[in-house]
């Protein structure tokens, strides 16, 4: 798809290009390289970011990734920045899946994070003191992030569904002053009554003080008289976040991020890559478990209006959030890239069926989409819809590479690197790869919103082993990647997750897109086997209900493998399982599976959406005999 010219000449970002002379993206991106601060101070200035103080300049030992030092001596405060809007447009909208919906102003929004900012202080919540909230998407959760961030405060969260372990894998490391909890969700038709879970959380860590329900926050929101928040100025580097690894190898790192970081970053992203406009309506399905969240409340720092949907996207029925589109008439919509695989799969035809009358950009994240979900979403939702395939992560708070509205959109790539990111695809040696060639995914120059370090990592020890130990200088993101012909990129699965049968590496994604193509499979996972002085390649397949793995099927996959990627890629072993494991952000625990099949615990199996898949993977027969 190639964008319409008009519309592209209309966006933030062919507007911000010629205010800085360029008229080609290349060029633009080139710039924001190598003149990164000049790049990162001409997007404030035209975001308009509002602080107390400036700072003199922008990017200080610039040279130095780890020493860099952004905007020093600027106050700002993140919750001012998403505030600054006070009338009576939509700010929040709130839905379960029960079909229970909740607005929120933006006026209204001001008041409620007023009235529990002012309940945060008087219960003694000062800059720096950690808020951690276990809690579903809605509003209430919304509000208390920005109440906190007020204040200073930094804010922690997950979601209800996480067990007692997980919650304490994470808040336990944090020490936060308030816990914030809900005491039941909906999820799939079912009630899950959480409060007995939060109760022992709040038992077991000493450093939380009170612990205060969903139900106490609307009575605050509601009972309190403060209209008007106090904004304490924050540095440019003070923690904003700290979010969490996905915690399937051990103890999750919990990764800070900065008040001015995480908003300058996000506000490019919105403005400059999503073209998010005032007049937009954003949706992301996430959890607050997922950085995805953290950008998605963002989006009302551009003086949008964001939906949040807590509960399945399918329930109670399988258009459930194509209906949303229509109902909150959503402009942005982003979803995983598994969830439009899965409606590929269940023959859902929106433009058939819905209206999609404001709809014009799809995102997609969480795994690599392949090119037969472009074709899917050209063919069954719009045909001129911008579709944005985007990579980043927990890590970054952010992406890497990602959408754009100038660009023409390549199936089963993402579009362009993001502006002031000096993305490579590095080999084993640390050199450059040329289009075409696989190889590690790394970031060779700082960007604000690196992570300002872990968490109780004083030395910054652990910080630098997981970025900066593999090369000198330059951040390893851990992606398996490769750059295509025309600038775009292509992510073939995580760089500890490769398969390396006979020295050849190999990305997991590559053998996803062949298999799940195949009708009768739903979705797999694949991992690498020590077979004899070397590995081989082991798929797990789950089938539609009924379906049998018979000879026939096998060979199918193996010949679709064989064609369509080589027959290096093709599995020594295809087996039969009835699910596969996932974070709680929906990524494939291949990892998990490679230590079961192995004999090892795997690291953590308590942070896994459905821990109890991995069961089916213990002591399989067939892995100790020969290819079927």
């Amino acid at each position: 798809m190639t964008p319409n010219a008009e519309t592209a000449e209309r966006s933030n970002l062919a507007r911000f290009m010629r205010l800085q002379g360029f008229d080609d993206y290349d060029a633009l991106h080139a710039w924001s390289i190598e003149h990164r601060g000049a790049f990162w101070r001409a997007l404030w200035e035209f975001c308009d970011v509002v602080s107390t103080t400036e700072a003199s300049q922008a990017l200080q030992n610039g040279d130095d990734f780890l020493d860099s030092r952004w905007f020093q001596g600027a106050k700002l405060n993140f919750a001012e920045n998403l505030l600054r809007r006070r009338d009576d447009r939509t700010a929040v909208v709130g839905l379960l899946e029960n079909g229970e919906r909740q607005t929120l102003t933006y006026a209204e929004l001001h008041r409620w994070v007023a009235r529990v900012a002012t309940e945060f202080r008087e219960r003694g919540v000062v800059p720096g003191d950690r808020i951690a909230g276990w809690l579903p998407n809605i509003p209430e959760t919304v509000v208390c992030t920005l109440a906190g961030a007020s204040i200073g405060a930094v804010w922690t969260s997950c979601s209800p569904d996480f067990g007692v372990e997980g919650a304490l894998d994470r808040f336990g490391q944090t020490r936060p002053k308030l816990l914030i909890a809900c005491d039941k969700y909906l999820y799939g038709g079912k009630t899950f009554d959480v409060s007995a879970k939060a109760e022992e959380v709040r038992q077991r860590i000493d450093s939380i003080e009170a612990l205060l329900w969903t139900q106490d926050i609307q009575r605050i929101a509601a009972e309190r008289r403060e209209d008007t928040v106090s904004f304490e100025p924050r540095g440019f580097d003070d923690p904003l976040y700290v979010l969490y690894s996905s915690g399937t190898t051990g103890k999750p790192k919990c990764i800070v991020h900065g008040v001015g970081g995480t908003l300058l970053q996000h506000l490019k992203e919105h403005r400059l890559h999503t073209d998010l406009k005032p007049d937009d309506t954003l949706f992301y399905f996430t959890t607050c478990g997922w950085m995805m969240w953290n950008w998605l409340v963002s989006g009302l720092a551009s003086g949008s209006a964001i939906v949040l949907y807590d509960g399945s996207p399918f329930h109670p029925r399988r258009s459930e959030l194509i209906d949303l589109i229509d109902a909150e008439e959503v402009s942005i919509f982003g979803v995983s890239a598994k969830y439009l695989s899965a409606l590929q799969k269940f023959g859902v035809k929106p433009r058939e069926s819905h209206r999609l009358t404001r709809l014009r950009s799809i995102l997609s994240t969480g795994s690599p989409l392949a090119p037969e979900s472009f074709h899917y979403v050209y063919r069954h939702f719009k045909e001129d819809v911008a579709l944005a395939s985007i990579s980043g992560g927990t890590d970054i708070v952010s992406c890497f590479a990602l959408g754009n509205p100038l660009l023409p959109v390549y199936p089963g790539e993402l579009q362009s690197k993001g502006l002031g990111m000096a993305v490579e695809v590095f080999d084993e040696d640390g050199k450059p790869l040329p289009p075409g060639e696989k190889g590690e995914l790394v970031c060779t120059r700082s960007f604000p919103s690196r992570p300002t370090g872990f968490w109780d990592d004083p030395d910054g020890a652990k910080f630098r082993a997981a970025y900066f130990e593999r090369f000198d200088n330059v951040w390893a993101h851990g992606d398996f990647a490769e750059f295509t012909d025309h600038g775009g990129m292509i992510i073939h699965g995580r760089s500890d997750a490769v398969l390396n049968p006979g020295g050849v590496r190999i990305g997991t994604a590559e053998i996803y897109r062949q298999v799940e193509s195949i009708d009768a499979v739903v979705e797999s996972v694949c991992v690498a086997q020590s077979w004899r002085d070397d590995v081989r390649i082991v798929l797990f397949v789950v089938l539609r209900e009924g379906l049998p793995l018979d000879q026939t099927l096998r060979a199918e996959i193996r010949d679709r493998i064989r064609r369509n990627a080589s027959p290096r890629h093709v599995p020594a072993l295809v087996l039969q399982v009835n699910d596969v494991p996932r974070t709680m952000s929906g990524k494939i625990a291949e990892l998990a599976v490679r230590d079961i099949i192995h004999g090892r615990e795997p690291g953590n199996a308590t942070v896994l959406a459905n821990p109890e898949a991995l069961d089916q993977f213990k002591d399989i027969p067939s892995l100790g005999q020969q290819p079927r």
